[in-house]
């Protein structure tokens, strides 16, 4: 059973940055396509980066396009989300994702892990 660790989340000032780390435990690491959605109370989660299996492929949503990078460890079985020039729209609960296969997508309901979440605050 795959198992993912956040770590990273906090508070920040606008314009700040933000590194979320996810530890991918138990599994094969390269089976998967990685990402990140996040959500806020009421609202439904929504897609926010993925990257492919070997890392070649990334995608973003256009909120965080210019913004953040997505990048994965084969080495450390680990994924980053690296946010830069935050704003306090960026403000959720982010989680790791991982879904089986090559290049993953943007619906949350195709994913087959979740991570437990970590808060991120974005305010002055």
């Amino acid at each position: 059973q795959v198992q993912l660790v956040e770590s990273g989340g906090g508070w920040v000032q606008p314009g700040g940055s933000l590194r979320l780390s996810c530890a991918f435990l138990r599994g094969t690491f390269s089976a998967y396509a990685m990402g990140w959605f996040r959500q806020i109370p009421g609202k439904e989660r929504e897609f926010v980066s993925v990257i492919s299996w070997n890392g070649d492929r990334a995608m973003y949503a256009d909120s965080v396009k210019g913004r953040f990078t997505i990048s994965r460890d084969s080495a450390t079985k680990t994924v980053y989300l690296q946010m830069n020039f935050l704003k306090p729209e960026d403000t959720a609960v982010y989680y790791c994702s991982a879904e089986q296969g090559l290049t993953g997508g943007t619906s949350h309901s195709k994913v087959d892990y979740w991570g437990q979440g970590t808060q991120v605050t974005v305010s002055s």
